[in-house]
Formats: C-alpha cells, structure tokens, sequence
C-alpha cells in the first residue's frame, strides 16, 4: 500500500509529470516508425556496424554505429526497433527541457508548456522517427545545456564534470557539438563565471572530455584525419548546392510553432536583458555563439536546431513569470488557454503534415513528403534489391561466382548489404565514405553489375550492357531514381584494380 502510495506521489510531482508526457510521446512515435521502411542512411549504418566496429568511421564518430549494432542484436531488422533509441533521445530532450525550466524557476505549467513546445517542433518529430546521428547529437546538445543550468542554480563546481562528460559523449556522437562548446568558452569569458577558470573542477571535466574523446580522436590520427577531408567534400557540396542559403529561414522552420517560436524568442530576451535570467547568460552564449559561427562558416540549418530546448526553457519561465505578475489572474488564465489552444493547434498540424503515418501514392502523401522530404528515402529499398538480384541472376553461371556488385552510394551500399543476403547477393564493393576502405575483394572481379553509376564510370571498363531501369514503388522521386537511374552489367576494368581503387575513393 505505501509503495503504491509512493508511486502515486511520484507521478502527480512535477518529475512524474514531465516523465508521464515523455512516455506518451515514446508510445505515440514508435507505433508510428514502421510505416515506410529504413532510411537509406540508416541502412548504411546498419551495415557498417555488421561490417565490424571500430572507434571511428569516415562519416561518424562510433556511437551511432555501436547503437545500430545494438538493435540489430536487440530487435532484428527491424525500423522500430532501431528507431527506439531515436525515439528515446527525443523523449530525453522532453524531459531535460522541462527539468531544465524547472531548475530556472519555472511552474509546472511552464514545465508541461516547455516540453509540450519542444517535443512537437517539426525537427523533433522528424529525428523521432529516424535513427541518424542528427538525433543523438540533438539529445547531447541539450545535456550538455542541462548540465550548464544545474552549474549555473547550484554553483557546485562538481557539475563541470557533468558538463565534461556531455562534451565528449557528444563528441563521440557527432562534431558539431563543438559550436556549443564554443559557447560555453565564450560563456565563461563574457560572464562572472570566469571565476571557474582558476577551478581544478572545470579543468577536470575538460580532462574527462578529452579522455572520453580519445579513442576517436586516436582512430582519426591513425586513419590520417580522413574525416575531415570528409567534412569538407560534403560542406563544399552543399554550399556548391545551395542547401547552407537557408540557414536563416530555416531557424524558422524548424520551431515552425508559434508558441515555441514565442519561447525562443522569449528565452533570448530572458537571458540577456533580463535580471533573473542574467545568472544564466552563459545559455544566450551557447545560442549567440554558434548562430554566429554556422553564419560565417556556411553551415547548414538544422546544425543549430539543438540549440533550440534551452532557449524555449528560458522563454517558459519568462512567459510564465509575466504571468504570475498580472494584476488580473483571470487575464493570466486566459492567456494560458489561448497558449495551449495555439500550442495544441501547431502540434496538431505538424503530427498531420510531418509523422509518417499517410498511405503511399495518397494525396497525403504527398504532403507528408513535401513537408518531410526524408520519408522519401524510406521507401523502396527492398524492391530494389529485387532488381538487383533478378539482374544477378542474368549472369551466366560460369561467371557469377567470381561477379561483384559495384554500388555508388548509400541507397544501393545499404540495401543490397542489408536485404541482399536472402537472394545469394556478395557484399558490396563501393568507394562510398567507409566502403572505399574494405577493398574490392581478392582476386579482382572480371565480371561488375554495376549500380548507380553515370556514363563516367562505366567508360573504365571494356564494354557495359544495360540490364534495366531502377523504379521504385508509386514511383516516389528519392535520390535512387532521380540521380541512379539504371543497372549495368560490365567487364573487364581497363586500368588495373589496385590503380583504379586508389583514385576511387568519394564521399556522400
């Protein structure tokens, strides 16, 4: 009876609360993931990690793929089972942006509103449904934010071995988080907490950063800084695309609820001009800071959307401060209706025109993927591994065995490892990021079904048949039929393998 008594307690305090709506946001996402299919990166990370895990990739620092290798121990292949720990990032950056507006002094009305604001933002839904690590890079932003708050409210110096931790798990998840810790650095310099530089504290959790790092930062030594040069070809090709000129809309976009767009706005103002929020400014630094950097360095939009939870925490508490101090608690009450009504209005809107739940080929449908173009890339896969393996099949016999399957990218790299397996296919070669590192196999293939390649490629071997056209199902405009239109069967490589791979390698 007590214990039941104390469970019942635990769920009606303001914890309990906030845990309540993060499981219900669990519950919502993940009977919504299996809609589609994978995701073309997904499959890739899928597959790297079978392929053998190391502490570094050409694209990922390791804990993307050790999860990815996780739910495939775990749960199969399954699109819900890896979507999981998406979903349990994104139920995580609920709760820390609530607990965070807790510790800034906020009611449990501004709690709920905060995470509520946060947990329905188009991006959010978007990462809740996909396993990438943009999601987990979401979830150590907004630690990392989390961990600043309890330093800055309890001014225990001990909370810099939490923020010390944050930095390097982020790290080992995605390089990015470094533009936030640019904003802790300028934080401390431009605030009264440069006291904590004469600290042993902050110096210890950037040794515990460091020291969590390592690993990688030893595995890129070894692999000679090959992800930089990988960094920069996928930034050069963005910006050559136009896909960094929207940074500033964007920002927009991404809070495309008009409440959260009012907390942003509103933490911004909290934090720099006002005098509750003035203990806290190093959190307007770790916004202004790397706004101001992604701007200069061209980044791309959603590098900055994990900066978006602490603001809107700030933004709760001041809104619910203005609140509080109204002279008329009816007005104060019926501006909080009119806030749920528009915050209910916006998560409505975004759960219909973002969470992948519309039927394929359906006029919502094409709704869905307008608003969110990665479900695009989540379908067809297994319908082209068909093709691929009816076109592996037309191989004379005397030659198949010997045969390789030459990918282009991650659509083909992915899926043929992934689903190739039940029809007989070998393992990819490709000099696709990682794949370029696994060779292409001894002796060298004679006999290629090549798949994705343009004319280019192609011209290197003595002579290539068109086998077929690449489809996909209701004829969905992702990047496989847009960009890797056909199936090739080839022969006899003019230039020597070894020759050949050496300038082959490429990244996407």
């Amino acid at each position: 009876m007590n214990k039941s008594r104390s469970i019942s307690t635990f769920l009606s305090s303001d914890i309990g609360v906030l845990i309540l709506i993060a499981l219900a946001r669990i519950l919502l996402q993940v009977f919504t993931n299996g809609q589609y299919g994978f995701h073309q990166d997904e499959l890739v990370t899928m597959d790297i990690a079978t392929r053998g895990l190391a502490w570094g990739y050409v694209a990922w620092p390791p804990v993307t793929p050790f999860l990815a290798r996780v739910a495939l121990t775990l749960f199969g292949l399954s699109p819900i089972g890896l979507r999981f720990f998406a979903v349990i990032a994104e139920a995580f950056v609920m709760l820390l942006a609530g607990l965070m507006i807790r510790d800034l002094g906020g009611s449990r009305w501004a709690q709920v509103l905060g995470e509520v604001a946060v947990a329905t933002t188009p991006i959010s839904v978007v990462q809740g449904g996909l396993f990438q690590y943009e999601t987990l890079d979401y979830f150590c932003w907004v630690l990392l934010a989390f961990m600043v708050v309890r330093l800055l409210k309890t001014e225990d110096p001990h909370w810099w071995l939490g923020i010390g931790a944050a930095i390097g798990l982020g790290m080992m998840t995605k390089y990015t988080i470094a533009f936030s810790v640019a904003g802790v650095i300028v934080g401390i310099l431009a605030t009264g907490n440069r006291h904590y530089l004469k600290s042993r504290w902050l110096w210890g959790g950037a040794l515990l950063a460091l020291g969590i790092w390592l690993p990688n930062l030893i595995w890129q030594f070894q692999n000679h800084w090959i992800s930089l040069y990988f960094l920069s070809s996928i930034h050069t090709r963005d910006i050559r695309n136009g896909l960094t000129g929207s940074f500033l809309i964007d920002q927009i976009l991404f809070n495309s609820n008009l409440v959260m767009l009012f907390l942003v706005a509103g933490g911004l103002y909290y934090f720099f001009f006002t005098q509750a929020g003035q203990r806290y400014r190093m959190l307007g630094w770790m916004y202004v800071v790397p706004f101001v950097l992604l701007i200069l360095t061209q980044g791309k939009g959603y590098y900055l959307a994990a900066a978006y939870p602490m603001l809107a925490a700030g933004g709760a508490v001041w809104l619910d401060g203005r609140l509080s101090r109204m002279a008329n608690p009816q007005t104060a009450r019926a501006w909080q209706r009119a806030t749920w009504i528009a915050l209910g209005i916006g998560a409505l809107i975004v759960i219909a025109i973002v969470l992948p739940v519309a039927p394929l080929g359906s006029t919502w449908w094409q709704v869905v993927s307008r608003n969110n173009v990665e479900v695009k890339s989540e379908v067809g896969w297994p319908e082209l591994v068909q093709q691929v393996a009816k076109a592996y099949d037309s191989i004379p016999a005397g030659e198949r065995s010997g045969a390789a399957i030459l990918a282009a990218s991650s659509n083909e790299v992915g899926s043929i490892d992934m689903y190739g397996s039940a029809y007989g296919l070998p393992k990819v070669i490709s000099g696709f990021d990682s794949y370029w590192q696994y060779g292409y196999g001894d002796p060298p293939p004679t006999t290629v079904l090549v798949v994705g390649f343009d004319a280019d490629l192609r011209s290197n071997f003595h002579d290539c048949t068109f086998i077929s056209q690449i489809t996909s199902p209701f004829n969905v405009q992702n990047e496989e039929v847009v960009n890797h239109r056909a199936i090739y069967l080839c022969h006899d490589l003019r230039p020597p393998w070894p020759v050949f791979w050496q300038h082959f390698q490429y990244f996407g």
